[in-house]
């Protein structure tokens, strides 16, 4: 039975019953392009004048109700079995591929006929995965609606675009909006991160023409960038751009929680290199400044590491800029916390020694090929950058003539890349004494 937990906003016998005649009325996909698109607004308007529990249903209604029909596939599978190795065999396994379609697709599809169908399906998938946290039998239909936008979204179909401050405004402020990693303070931060010595590079579906799906911000300079508030510093002088020979990508974000799982940001980065060697010939050099989302989460499962690396402060301290102020204990956790560092990126694991690495920016960017070039010790000094990193970034380096080798063993292998200076800092300390 399809229920709720909140029974008060459930709704009703004979309201589900409404929703199961229209959702079948999909399924049929009677009629021609007209009818499938009157059809697909109806259901679509059904679905956003319900409240947050109604769409659990209306999403759990589709999952239980609109899957193959056990009997079907169990019939075309006997008579496939039978049919292999005879001229049949072919016809029989289209028919089993027809019985193991489920009407749940067809009912997805048809939003496609609408002008912002797309759009409504990863907000709709968006609500899906939140549902799906409390509720495993909605897992059913996010695995198939995963798979269609997986295939809509390819990246064959994406559109790279360069956004600058004369892009429209509306675009602009979803930037703001969006922005995951460091957040756009006012209109004046956005024009500096849009300014001649940075770039904003983003991907586009061409039916979703005013919403980026992932976008990177990059800043071209003549070093290895250290701190992302120097970086961001609206008062700054403008680096001269014909200078540089660095291309650092800062912020990588993703705009869409409903494409979570479809993933186009390593074709990003790799078009975004292509599109600067051809403007800027000298730059050499490709990296990024990046947070360690996961570094205080894997501390405090498991706070011995912070004696184990010589660190004498309490997670909490930590995780405060206040040991920071003072300038005597900060050199003095300098060593100890860039040990840590190191230690979280060669050694944090997911699910275990043999899982992913434990961080998720890691786990982006050693999957696609870069190694770990250098740690920076108070490299963000937000309250953020605190909270979940203790202050450290980390610079990935995308060495164009190694970043195919570096894949192959990080997929095949789960061997990290690393450069020789973090590699050393993450040995256990009695190693480096000897």
């Amino acid at each position: 039975m399809i229920g709720a937990e909140r029974g008060d906003a459930a709704l009703s016998a004979r309201e589900l019953e409404r929703l199961r005649a229209q959702l079948k009325e999909c399924a049929a996909g009677l009629g021609g392009e007209v009818s499938a698109r009157a059809r697909a607004v109806r259901l679509a308007q059904t679905y956003l004048g319900l409240d947050d529990v109604g769409r659990q249903q209306f999403l759990k209604l589709i999952a239980l109700e609109f899957g193959p029909r056990p009997e079907a596939v169990a019939e075309a599978h006997a008579a496939y079995q039978a049919a292999v190795g005879s001229p049949a065999q072919w016809k029989a396994e289209a028919a089993l591929r027809g019985a193991m379609r489920s009407s749940r697709i067809r009912i997805l599809t048809q939003f496609n006929a609408m002008p912002q169908g797309v759009k409504f399906l990863v907000d709709l998938r968006a609500d899906l995965l939140r549902y799906l946290e409390n509720d495993r039998e909605l897992a059913v239909l996010d695995r198939e609606l995963e798979s269609r936008l997986s295939a809509w979204f390819d990246v064959g179909f994406l559109e790279l675009q360069r956004l600058t401050w004369h892009s429209p405004a509306a675009l602009l402020e979803k930037l703001i909006e969006y922005e995951a990693v460091h957040e756009i303070r006012s209109w004046t931060d956005l024009k500096n991160r849009l300014d001649s010595d940075r770039r904003l590079y983003a991907f586009f579906h061409p039916r979703m023409p005013d919403e980026p799906l992932i976008f990177v911000e990059v800043a071209l300079t003549d070093e290895l960038a250290g701190n992302v508030q120097a970086l961001l510093d609206e008062h700054a002088p403008v680096f001269d751009h014909r200078k540089a020979d660095t291309a650092i990508f800062y912020s990588i974000s993703n705009t869409q929680v409903g494409l979570r799982g479809v993933s186009f940001g390593n074709f990003l980065l790799k078009r975004v290199i292509d599109d600067l060697k051809r403007d800027f010939p000298k730059l050499e050099n490709f990296a990024t400044l990046s947070p360690m989302p996961g570094l205080a989460a894997w501390v405090r499962k498991q706070p011995e590491v912070l004696a184990e690396a010589g660190v004498d402060l309490s997670l909490e301290t930590l995780s405060t800029a206040s040991w920071a102020d003072d300038k005597a204990q900060a050199r003095a956790l300098r060593e100890p916390l860039l040990r840590l560092a190191a230690r979280y990126l060669a050694q944090a694991k997911r699910g275990g020694d043999g899982g992913p690495p434990f961080d998720p920016v890691s786990r982006f960017h050693l999957g696609n090929g870069a190694r770990v070039e250098r740690l920076n010790y108070l490299g963000d000094c937000s309250a953020k950058g605190f909270r979940q990193s203790f202050g450290m970034m980390v610079n990935y380096r995308y060495a164009l003539d190694e970043i195919e080798d570096n894949l192959e063993a990080f997929a095949s292998e789960g061997r990290i890349a690393m450069s020789s200076t973090v590699r050393r800092l993450a040995r256990p300390r009695a190693v480096e004494k000897t």
